[in-house]
């Protein structure tokens, strides 16, 4: 029933074309309202007539696409990257696949999900995916999202926009574990589902059909299932396979800064809120604490390579430090103070990315870090959720903070003993540990050193403009890049988007594979041939681009993208111990892999930058966001790849673009 209801939903929303917007309304954009209603008294962001997880239970199930259609859709991803004798190679080893041991592995895959219907077939590989990983999770994983300044700048002075914010994070948990935080729902008719007269209804239909009833009215509840993770979690290095660590007894904040740590409690004995005032003088305290930079700042081990974190971690124990590690593993998430201000826009990005290593904790599950001069951002650790469940809270704590702010400028913070309330934490060390402290630092400035970041702003159209031309956005954003890339490098690359799966039960991502055929010929075409085709054709060609990237966009936020089946397909080969296919050992498939173009998109109030590593020493990591009239992207890279020039080549060919777009003839 739910697949047959699922198959209908992704009917009802190409009729609509709503399914266009999916992929980044589960990131938070636009067509969900979060809090409608009048916050309650201090402990509540508000309290939803329809339970946070009422629609848990009846969401469908993340589908196993056909194999012949994930062949198919492989086949061409591979095309517009290699030439007519590697294409033909690769299409004989898919083939073969299909045929072969590729059949065997998705008959198992298809009858282990049907003996698993508490989840979804990617959910485990995906996060033992994460969990197995070696590298640093330090620009190899972690990514940040930062903040807009709050629009009354009086409000951004650190001090007060630190306590607001802590003070909004615990009242989101507090709705959370209350059941009270709105659902996520896409709503297609909002006039008709987003109503307190359809919520009054849906509440009183069982959870196990509380989907289907949200479906009839056209709205599509989202999975919230990676939420309780949010607070109280911290991902413990382990050798060969870190775990996820959650205690929600923890009524306790971590505070860093100068690499110094620091704990105090912000939820009482009762479960209530500690008064604002009393949290603001805790921090004013930490703040004037004249106790300097600590020699071997622990805080950098959490940007070792896993399996040496791992072995000092032991070590820590070993030493005495248990206890001060519970509890830095058990606070409810991690306040960096910094001592700097921003200085421009590289230095923010470098700054919430990856810091100085020292005061950071970069195992929690996220962390907010605050500026001198009072800029913000979220830090996410990746392996337990994605950057829309972050989004989430983002959306809910800026509103919060910037509409009811529970301290301002003028607050006298409460005259209690901060110097008793809050601990500040010292280590035991030994000289093996200290050498491995200094050892760490010194990998993360190496690392750190390789990279770089740069910035786009075009002003010359956006969002209002591409579509009133009748064309996606989005695809225009990302036909830029091939452009840009062949400006630069004179080739087409493997390029990835991520694409939410949160309309299915522990859905998490899909690929969706912005280099194609389309675009490959369009980009020759505007880069290698100006004067060879007339606006009317190059207008064609941007049509053709942005319907396939439409149907692709369509495809994987349905749960039909290729790259999360053959990667499942590969996982339950190497978990049965069975020799690797010939289709992933083909040349061409590491490639495929490799995507030198990694990007991700959101559009938000609340979110002024995001940003993320490259996810290949030779790439470029581009987070970006269309607006009504620009468009704006974060690019970065290591030493290989010149990210200042890239970030031209994309400008000219927005240019380029948007001068066709108007019906002129590129010079």
């Amino acid at each position: 029933m739910a697949s047959l209801l699922s198959v209908q939903c992704v009917a009802s929303l190409r009729r609509s074309g709503g399914l266009a917007h999916l992929r980044t309304t589960a990131l938070g954009v636009s067509k969900r309202n979060y809090s409608k209603k009048e916050a309650s008294p201090s402990e509540y962001l508000h309290q939803s007539v329809v339970p946070s997880m009422h629609y848990q239970k009846s969401l469908p199930r993340l589908p196993i696409p056909k194999l012949e259609d994930t062949m198919r859709r492989y086949l061409a991803a591979q095309r517009p990257l290699l030439d007519d004798d590697q294409f033909r190679t690769t299409e004989k080893l898919a083939q073969d696949f299909q045929s072969g041991v590729g059949k065997q592995l998705h008959e198992e895959l298809v009858a282990q999900d049907k003996r698993n219907k508490h989840t979804s077939y990617i959910s485990g590989p995906w996060s033992d995916m994460y969990l197995s990983a070696r590298d640093s999770v330090v620009l190899n994983f972690n990514t940040f999202m930062s903040f807009n300044p709050d629009p009354n700048t009086e409000y951004n002075n650190q001090l007060v926009r630190a306590t607001n914010m802590v003070c909004s994070a615990v009242r989101f948990m507090k709705t959370l574990r209350a059941g009270l935080l709105e659902p996520e729902v896409f709503h297609l008719n909002p006039a008709k589902s987003d109503t307190d007269g359809f919520k009054r209804f849906i509440r009183w239909v069982p959870s196990s059909l509380s989907w289907y009833g949200a479906y009839m009215m056209n709205a599509y509840p989202l999975d919230m299932s990676q939420y309780f993770r949010l607070f109280n979690s911290t991902r413990i290095p382990k050798c060969g396979r870190d775990e996820l660590f959650t205690n929600e007894k923890g009524r306790h904040l971590l505070v860093m800064r100068k690499g110094n740590m620091y704990m105090f409690d912000i939820v009482d004995r009762d479960g209530n809120l500690v008064k604002p005032a009393e949290i603001q003088s805790h921090l004013q305290y930490i703040l004037s604490d004249p106790t300097p930079a600590p020699a071997f700042p622990i805080g950098v081990l959490t940007s070792e390579n896993r399996d040496v974190w791992a072995g000092v971690r032991e070590k820590l124990i070993a030493a005495g430090n248990a206890e001060k590690l519970n509890r830095v593993d058990s606070a409810i998430f991690c306040l960096s103070l910094d001592d700097d201000s921003v200085q421009d826009h590289s230095h923010l990005c470098r700054n919430m990315l990856h810091g100085d290593g020292c005061n950071r904790w970069y195992d929690k599950s996220f962390s907010i870090i605050l500026t001198k001069d009072g800029q913000a951002a979220a830090h996410l650790e990746h392996s337990w959720g994605d950057g829309r469940t972050m989004l989430r809270f983002q959306n809910e704590i800026f509103k919060d903070t910037t509409e009811q702010p529970l301290v301002h400028p003028g607050s006298v913070a409460a005259a209690v003993d901060s110097a008793s309330a809050v601990r500040r934490l010292e280590f035991r060390l030994d000289s093996e540990l200290e050498n491995g402290i200094k050892t760490a630092k010194e990998n993360f400035d190496s690392a750190v050193s390789k990279f770089t970041i740069d910035a786009l702003e075009f002003k010359k159209g956006g969002k209002k403009q591409l579509k009133k031309s009748k064309l996606s956005p989005d695809a225009i954003a990302q036909l830029a890049f091939q452009m840009g890339f062949l400006r630069q490098y004179g080739e087409t690359v493997a390029t990835y988007e991520s694409c939410s799966t949160a309309a299915f039960k522990h859905g998490r991502t899909e690929t969706i594979r912005p280099a194609t055929s389309f675009t490959k010929q369009c980009s020759h075409a505007f880069v290698c041939q100006p004067g060879q085709h007339s606006v009317e054709q190059l207008q064609a060609m941007l049509h053709e681009c942005s319907k396939y990237h439409g149907q692709l966009t369509k495809e994987a936020a349905m749960g039909h993208g290729f790259d999360r089946h053959l990667f499942a397909l590969r996982y339950l080969a190497n978990s049965k111990g069975q020799p690797l296919p010939r289709l992933y050992t083909d040349p061409a498939n590491p490639s495929m892999s490799k995507y030198i173009l990694a990007t991700s998109t959101l559009t938000s109030p609340a979110v002024s930058y995001m940003g993320f590593a490259p996810v290949v020493p030779d790439g470029f990591g581009i987070g970006y966001a269309v607006h009504n009239d620009w468009i704006g992207c974060n690019v970065s890279s290591y030493l290989a790849r010149n990210v200042h020039e890239f970030v031209q080549c994309v400008h000219k060919s927005l240019e380029d673009i948007f001068t066709v777009l108007e019906g002129n003839s590129l010079s």
